[in-house]
């Protein structure tokens, strides 16, 4: 982070397996995430945004013609530069906010 950047406007960034499916997420998100940069190379595709980047279930269905839940993102990503700072059954945000806790790992 360089002196002038904050964590709030420091870019976010997902970086997705390129295949059929995950075509149809790249174009939900890039729909969604106005200012967001795409770039791809051989079997991947690297999105990246300015401080916030949501997933919207709503927007992937529209995508895929079908009903998409959440949870099949964990298919598709193979990184993420960022917080998840929110998930739940109709968007995923990735940002340099708070992390979403987990309640599970509180035992470990």
């Amino acid at each position: 982070m360089t002196a002038q950047e904050t964590k709030f406007d420091r870019p976010v960034s997902i970086d997705l397996q390129e295949n059929d499916e995950n075509r149809s997420l790249v174009t939900a998100i890039q729909g969604d995430n106005a200012d967001l940069l795409t770039s791809y190379t051989p079997g991947l595709v690297r999105l990246q945004a300015p401080a916030r980047l949501e997933i919207k279930r709503e927007s992937v269905e529209a995508q895929l013609g079908r009903p998409w839940e959440t949870h099949e993102f964990q298919m598709a990503i193979v990184s993420l530069a960022g917080n998840i700072s929110e998930w739940d059954e109709d968007k995923i945000v990735i940002s340099w906010g708070p992390k979403v806790e987990d309640d599970e790992d509180e035992d470990y």
